[in-house]
């Protein structure tokens, strides 16, 4: 192949790769979201898929096979499948907020000042892990119950805080006694660096002090003892020679013992089997005691170390001692998790608990750790198919109790004593109890077999909403039985027609129901009269009617022929045939008047006595006919039955009970829970009597036997309702636990609820509805004690450590010994370690220090107990010890001041005090049953008001102001106090008055009845009613109720007028015009006509007639004309189109050439004159009415109807009847007045438990609760709803640490040494003020030993004594008060911090760079405050002031407040001020004293200060004083003028700086006002005066004076 080709080939290849390479970047594979998990199960078994794809860079979409395969994306993974329980498996784990960082900001200038802080942002890990055991699980898990928190916010940066120091402390003594020392002072941090602010300055500062030379040359090394090693076993060669000594010595023993007795051996063998077991219970811990040593060196104050031969000393310190090995506490693995304590499923309900345990292994020796937690517990639901759910408790309620009236009722009602027959509104109260809500109430629907409701359970189960136990009812107001009118008497009739041969009669009239009365007919009065008569008729004919009179001849008129139409009747007015029947005609007389003689149909009037028969008069017409006869000529009366009439009717009594008939089939009927369905039939039976009216009971055969009333009759039984009660309660479960200490009896109760009661004859309820028994007795608590056995033998630090030691010896010295500890049961028998380790208090310690005596050494027998007290105030007690063994004939062990045989101790005085504590309680009544009084609550008896006792606490002290129980005063503990709790009084009204007349004689008006104010409620008691008319002056209370007053009831009544009086009479005839008079009375109207003359304003005034008017008595020529009639009326509407008129009738004609005047008179129509319009109108709304018996409930509201006149005057509502007025009014509507419920409280609670266990501060608390709110105008709850009385006094005790003793180097003059402090009993008042006073241990037998919250005791610790020349820290500070980080008073969140220091301090100068660093610790803390720091600054002395930043709560510190704000502190003028006299002003420039004046230079600067001439003024007394003199006077000089009779002024013109004072320019100006004054005045002095003009005699203008009306004027 040549090159070309081959050229050609490459270029071929080249071009492919390209065109692969390109295709494979243009293309590419894109997956998409994934879908959901799917799968069979739930959990990690689940596969997800999502669709994967190739498209182009531009966005289309194209082949599979155009991407690369390889980097295809999986579209299918396995997944967690979630399901709903795995909610309680898998939670978020939210850890905490890293620290805030800086954003950046977009301009990197900082203020100068910072105000808030910089802004930043923080982040924190969030994680989806497994409850269990916390592994991390997939987000998605946690993302499908609850969206992932927020991973990032945003933050603050506050401004940086520098450290704050306070003030230094003052200045300690010298460090040397003699020679030159040093003097220190420190100072603590109160606040520490944050946010990067700059570190703390130091705390401590030295100065040089100088004291008298040192007589002896001083020392320049000190012995310095370093800390104790760590503690080492001793070697396996040692231990097993100590061993071998150990049994030989045992084998000695056992010799010595095996020619003891066999009872001996048999003791012997017992503790050896003690000691074995012991030995096995000691498995928790392996004591194992080791040494520990310690190096001595002599230091140079330099703080080189020198030989020991430089350190002068006899006693070198120990440098060994025993130790025990450390070991570190040993725990088992955890057990597994108990079961749920909630064995059921309820999501709503609390969860419940499972715990696991583990056990201790080893317990800690000599270790500082404590053991971990024994016991674990965390909460849990129990779920699955198997669970069952859990039983859910509701409330139930018993049926609501009778309807009762009497508890509505006010004080003053209840006085009224009658409260029978009480109705309207009412209270009815009902029981709740709690059961489980899942099982059936009752079965009333299904079966009518004895009823069982659910088992009541303890009411603490119930959360639901309370029942209300109460309730508003209506108890139906009786209304009275009213009937109508009696009819008339009807005919005489036989009591019964069939039997005709008795031939008695009876006249009946009967009376019917109009009103039935709410409790049947029975209460309705008779209903039928009867009259006995003579010859009875059972039937009778009755006319009908009569038809047109015929005359007789054809006549047009004159006498004639009626026939009258009858019809057959029987005695109760029924016909017998339908058709009326024509009998012979009568004679009728068609012209004129006819007189008819009806006889048979006159009214027998059994009061009238009297028979009257009337004649039907008929107009047949004016032409030609008869005048009518007076009316009197119309009617005849005559006498009859003069006798009063003999009455009978029969009298019922009441029903009696209904009693059931056996004899009947009872119906198929049954009861429901509240039903009054019908069961069976029975007989109801009353007493039926003749009664003559005004006589009594007569004999039944006076009255009409077949109108007997019927005294049997049958009647419905209600079903009977047995009492239903709920099963018996569980026994309320006796105490599981065991009782500690002596057995108290307990009694176990049940109980069961009434839930219906009996009625209708049904079964009666139990007696017993609680009962109880003891408990039996539950096992006495095991208490359980730490037994510590005998110590074992004393080890010392084995001889090959001591050996070189000086003065050791190998069989004597400090060592330390073990002892086994158990655990025990109170009888003495064995328990397992946890239990002391839970029930007994910390461990007894197992190892002590031991002293090994020497043959030198001393040697005591233990101190005795003290001796008694002989009871004598200041007396002493005494112990002693003496000494053992050869210590006996040693000298320095007789010397008493090393070691006393005798100590002696004061003997207590027994001397208290009593003193009140605290506040009074409340005014508590007695507990117990009270009488009933006005104030009780409405259910219960218990009284609310009355005398109670209010309680304070009495504290007894001794003679040292110590604490001590109450009864060592003698005293029970409190101090009684009679007081009252005012009863509460309701409002009291007086009586209704009288109702009111009618406020309107004609039409309706109202009527109006009061009541007043008697007595206003106080103490809480019901309030007065809330009336629609109050008058607030007289405090009334109004009742109104429409009226109506018949417009015709009082009418003007006038007498004829009397004769025309002529006033004009004519000599020659008595004729012409008069006057003529008439008396006008008012007059009350009744049937029978005007009859009581009554007061005139009783009738409308504006209908009074004329009592006078002018007449004419006409002359004999004259037309006589007869009276004119009544106007005719007028047409309605009154528009003024029509007219309205009357006539009068000519009675004599006049004589010729006169005529008669009109005989018609008209008047045009006026509306309000003579014409008027009616329209119905009606009153306002009454109150609401009630019945006479009911207190509140449902009323009746009326209103009445009337007619009003279109000129407003009401008028006689025939006037709108007539004109046929259209009445869309509702005259009565219901209404309801609200019930008076008074508030109904819960019984007191039991009294709390005490709020402190001791002390002086605890007190007692009981609470009620409303169970009925009030209502209306009923009685308010009170306010006080708890109670509070105060605890009886208990002293606190607790051990309490005290004070650190110095450290301590033994045998040396610095390096480690110890401190020890003791442990004290202190009583105390129970406040954190209170330190406490020490008494002694016994009191604080019973407190486990726990201070601070911690139960190891530190007693003792190591310390540091610094040698002469070293520098170190001293001890820490008390922790800073909590401060908040704050801006402007605002707190930031970033929580509260305290702070401690440990400050530097140098013994020598020279050793300065051996010092250690300053320390600083914190800690966060609660509860903190926020401060702010202000500049403060003094008043200026001279040109200096003090400046000093103080805290907002007064402590004065360095550092806090901003340096770019702080106040100047030197005010130096610059150049300084020299001249004399001169000082620097507080503008920082140069001024003069007092009496100079400045002189300044042209730049502005003081020259010089000149004296100012002083002007001395003489006073009154200052006789001598009359020449003026000016002289210098200096003003620093004291002033010479000592008697003060004359006073200085210093006239200073210039300022400071040199210009003319304000002063100056203003006594220029006032001087030139002066000299133009004085010019003008000169002027017109001189000038020539004009002649005077001529005076006008000018009139005085009258004075007028404005009146006011006073009558002085």
């Amino acid at each position: 192949m040549d090159i070309f080709s081959l050229g050609n080939c490459c270029r071929f290849f080249s071009e492919l790769l390209v065109l692969f390479l390109f295709h494979s970047n243009i293309f590419s594979c894109f997956p998409g979201p994934w879908g959901r998990c799917m799968g069979d199960e739930c959990g990690p078994g689940g596969i997800q898929t999502r669709a994967v794809w190739c498209a182009h860079v531009e966005g289309w979409t194209t082949l599979p096979t155009n991407c690369k395969q390889l980097e295809r994306p999986d579209n299918q993974q396995s997944c967690f499948r979630v399901c709903d329980w795995h909610k309680e498996l898998y939670d978020w784990q939210i850890g905490s907020w890293n620290q805030c960082r800086p954003v950046l900001s977009r301009s990197h200038e900082k203020p100068l000042e910072c105000l808030r802080g910089e802004e930043g942002i923080q982040t924190r890990d969030i994680t989806c892990i497994q409850k269990s055991n916390g592994v991390p699980a997939e987000d998605v898990i946690c993302e499908y119950f609850e969206p992932k928190p927020r991973q990032e916010q945003a933050c603050l940066i506050p401004c940086r805080q520098d450290c704050i120091v306070a003030e230094f402390a003052p200045w300690s003594e010298c460090s040397k006694t003699c020679g030159n020392g040093l003097q220190h002072r420190t100072r603590h941090v109160v606040a520490p660096p944050q946010f990067g602010g700059s570190a703390c300055p130091n705390l401590t500062e030295f100065q040089i002090c100088q004291s008298s030379p040192c007589a002896a040359e001083e020392s320049l090394y000190s012995l310095n003892v370093g800390p104790w090693s760590a503690c080492s076993v001793p070697h396996s060669r040692q231990i097993r020679q100590a061993r071998k000594r150990g049994k030989s010595k045992d084998k000695e023993k056992d010799r010595e013992k095996a020619v003891r007795d066999p009872e001996a051996r048999e003791l012997i063998k017992k503790k050896r089997n003690r000691n074995r077991q012991n030995r096995q219970e000691n498995k928790y811990w392996d004591i194992q005691i080791g040494y520990q040593t310690r190096q001595v060196t002599c230091t140079h104050r330099n703080g080189k170390t020198a030989a020991l031969s430089f350190c002068k000393q006899d006693k070198l310190p120990i440098t060994f001692q025993s130790c025990v090995i450390t070991k570190e506490c040993q725990v088992s693995e955890w057990s597994e998790w108990t079961p749920c304590s909630k064995t059921c499923f309820d999501m709503t309900t609390p969860k419940g608990n499972r715990t696991r345990s583990r056990t201790i292994k080893q317990l800690p020796i000599g270790s500082e750790s404590e053991c971990p937690q024994l016991e674990e517990t965390e909460q849990c639901v129990s779920q699955g198919d198997g669970v069952a759910p859990c039983i859910t408790y509701g409330w139930r309620t018993t049926e609501w109790t009778e309807c009762r009236v009497d508890p509505l009722l006010s004080q003053q009602d209840k006085r009224r004593g009658n409260q029978t027959a009480l109705c309207g509104g009412g209270v009815q109260t009902r029981e709740m109890y709690c059961v489980q809500a899942n099982e059936n109430l009752l079965s009333y629907l299904n079966t009518l077999k004895e009823k069982e409701a659910s088992r009541p359970v303890d009411r603490k189960l119930c959360t639901g909403p309370l029942p209300s136990t109460s309730q508003l009812c209506h108890i139906p107001c009786p209304t009275e039985c009213e009937t109508s009118a009696w009819s008339a008497w009807g005919p005489c009739t036989y009591e019964s027609c069939d039997d005709t041969q008795a031939k008695k009669g009876f006249k009946l009239r009967k009376r019917r129901i109009t009103n039935e009365p709410t409790g049947g007919t029975g209460n309705c009065p008779h209903l039928l009269e009867a009259i006995p008569c003579e010859e009875p008729s059972c039937y009778d004919w009755r006319i009908m009617g009569l038809e047109e009179c015929i005359p007789d001849n054809e006549k047009p008129c004159g006498p004639g022929t009626q026939v009258p139409v009858v019809v057959c009747v029987n005695s109760d007015g029924k016909m017998l045939f339908p058709t009326p029947t024509r009998v012979k005609m009568l004679k009728c007389n068609p012209k004129g008047w006819q007189f008819l003689l009806l006889s048979a149909f006159s009214v027998l009037k059994t009061k009238l006595s009297g028979i009257a028969r009337n004649v039907l008069q008929y107009w047949l017409g004016r032409i030609g006919g008869i005048q009518c006869p007076n009316s009197s000529a119309l009617q005849e009366t005559r006498s009859c039955n003069e006798h009063s009439c003999t009455v009978y009717h029969w009298q019922t009594g009441p029903w009696g009970q209904c009693i059931e008939d056996t004899s009947v089939s009872a119906f198929n009927s049954s009861a429901s829970w509240n039903g009054e369905a019908t069961c069976s039939v029975g007989m109801q039976t009353r007493k039926v009597i003749c009664v003559r009216v005004n006589v009594g009971q007569v004999g039944p055969k006076k009255c009409p036997e077949s109108l007997r009333p019927e005294t049997v009759r049958p009647c419905l039984l209600p079903c009977r309702k047995d009492c239903i009660v709920t099963p018996f309660s569980d026994w309320t479960l006796c105490p599981s636990s065991c009782q500690e200490g002596n057995f108290i009896h307990c009694k176990q109760s049940r109980h069961r609820v009434i839930i219906q009661l009996p009625a209708n004859g049904g079964r009666e309820c139990p007696d017993s509805l609680f009962e109880e028994k003891e408990c039996e007795a539950s096992p006495v608590c095991y208490s359980y004690r730490w037994k510590t056995h005998k110590w074992r033998r004393c080890q010392l630090v084995p001889w090959y450590v001591r050996q070189d030691s000086p003065g050791a010896q190998e069989t004597c010295g400090p060592g330390l010994q073990a002892r086994a500890i158990t655990c025990r049961r109170q009888d003495g028998g064995q328990a397992d370690i946890s239990e002391c380790l839970k029930y007994s208090g910390p461990l007894p310690s197992l190892t002590q220090r031991c002293q090994i005596p020497c043959q030198d050494d001393c040697q005591f027998t233990n101190w005795s107990k003290f001796s008694s007290c002989n009871g004598d105030c200041g007396g002493v007690r005494t112990r002693k010890r003496t000494l053992v063994g050869k210590s006996k004939k040693r000298d320095k062990c007789k010397n008493s001041q090393l070691y006393p045989l005798i100590e002696n101790q004061f003997c207590p005085c027994d001397k208290y005090s009593a003193q009140p504590v605290g506040n009074w309680s409340d005014c508590i009544l007695p507990e117990g049953k009270m009488e009933a009084l006005l104030g009780m609550k409405v259910q219960g008896d218990v009284k609310e008001c009355g005398q109670g006792y209010r309680y304070q606490a009495m504290a007894c002290y001794d003679q040292n102001n110590r604490l001590v129980e109450t009864s060592r005063c003698n005293s029970h503990g409190y101090i009684e106090e009679a007081c009252i709790i005012p009863c509460p009084s309701d409002c009291k009204l007086s009586e209704w008055s009288n109702w009111s007349r009618c406020s309107k004689s004609c039409g309706s008006g109202v009527k109006v009845r009061s009541k007043w104010l008697r007595e206003k409620p106080y103490n809480g008691g019901r309030p007065c009613p809330k009336l629609d008319h109050v008058n607030q002056c007289g405090f009334q209370v109004y009742e109104v109720v429409p009226c109506h007053s018949d417009c015709s009831q009082y009418v003007w009544v006038t007498e004829p007028w009397s004769v025309c009086k002529v006033t004009n009479v004519d000599l020659k005839e008595n004729c012409g015009e008069g006057v003529q008079t008439r008396k006008v009375r008012c007059m009350l109207n009744t049937v029978d006509g005007p009859s009581d003359t009554v007061e005139d304003y009783l009738c409308d005034p504006e209908e009074m007639p004329l009592g006078a008017r002018k007449c004419t008595l006409p002359c004999p020529e004259d037309c006589v004309m007869s009276e004119w009639g009544s106007w005719s009326r007028c047409s309605l509407p009154c528009n003024g189109s029509s007219v309205r008129e009357r006539s009068a009738e000519s009675l004599r004609q006049p004589d010729d050439g006169k005529s008669c005047p009109a005989a018609t008179e008209t008047e045009v129509c006026t509306l309000n004159k003579n014409c008027y319009h009616y329209d119905y109108n009606v009153t306002d709304w009454s109150t609401c009415q009630l019945s006479e018996k009911a207190v509140c409930g449902n009323g009746i509201k009326t209103r009445m109807l009337d007619c009003v006149r279109s000129d407003g005057k009401s008028v006689d509502l025939k006037y709108c009847e007539e004109l046929g007025l259209e009445k869309t009014w509702q005259m009565n509507t219901s209404c309801v007045v609200e019930c008076p419920v008074n508030c109904q409280l819960s019984d007191w609670s039991p009294w709390s438990e005490c709020s402190q266990t001791c002390g002086l501060t605890g007190k007692m608390i009981r609470r009620r609760t409303i169970n009925q709110p009030f209502q209306g105008d009923g009685r308010p709850c009170p306010s006080q709803m708890e109670q509070f009385k105060p605890c009886p006094v208990k002293p606190c005790y607790r051990w309490q640490y005290g004070q650190w003793s110095a450290c301590k180097v033994e045998d040396a003059q610095c390096g480690e040494g110890t401190r020890v402090r003791n442990i004290s009993c202190v009583v105390f008042d129970g406040s954190i003020e209170d330190v406490g006073k020490v008494v002694d241990e016994e009191f604080c037998g019973e407190i486990e030993p726990i201070i601070d919250g911690n139960k190891k005791m530190i007693l003792e610790e190591t310390c540091t004594v610094p040698c002469p020349g070293d520098c170190y820290l001293r001890e820490w500070s008390e922790w800073s008060l909590c401060q908040l980080t704050c801006v402007n008073g605002e707190d930031l969140g970033f929580g509260g911090i305290q702070v401690r220091s440990r400050a530097v301090i140098i013994q020598e100068l020279e050793n300065q760079h051996l010092c250690p660093e300053q320390a600083l610790e914190t800690r966060p803390c609660n509860d903190g405050q926020c401060y702010e720091y202000k500049w403060m600054a003094s008043p200026w002395k001279g040109s200096s002031r003090t400046v000093w930043c103080q805290r907002s709560d007064g402590l004065n510190v360095t550092g806090g407040c901003l340096v770019m704000r702080q106040p100047d502190a030197d005010r130096s003028c610059n150049p300084p001020c020299s001249q004399p006299h001169a000082y620097c002003s507080e503008t920082r420039m140069c001024s003069c004293e007092d009496g100079y004046t400045e002189v300044m230079s042209s730049d502005g600067t003081l020259e010089q200060c000149t004296l100012i001439p002083v002007v001395v003024i003489p006073t009154m007394e200052d006789k001598k004083g009359d020449v003026k003199t000016s002289r210098a006077v200096n003003p620093t000089q004291p002033s010479s003028n000592q008697s003060g009779r004359g006073r200085t002024w210093f006239l200073q013109p210039f300022g400071p700086d040199g210009r003319l004072k304000t002063w100056v320019y203003g006594v220029a100006a006032g001087a030139f006002v002066l000299l133009i004054f004085i010019v003008s005045m000169i002027y017109l002095a001189c000038k020539k005066p004009k002649k005077p003009q001529r005076r006008q005699n000018n009139r005085l203008k009258p004075l007028t004076l404005a009146y006011d009306g006073d009558a002085d004027m």
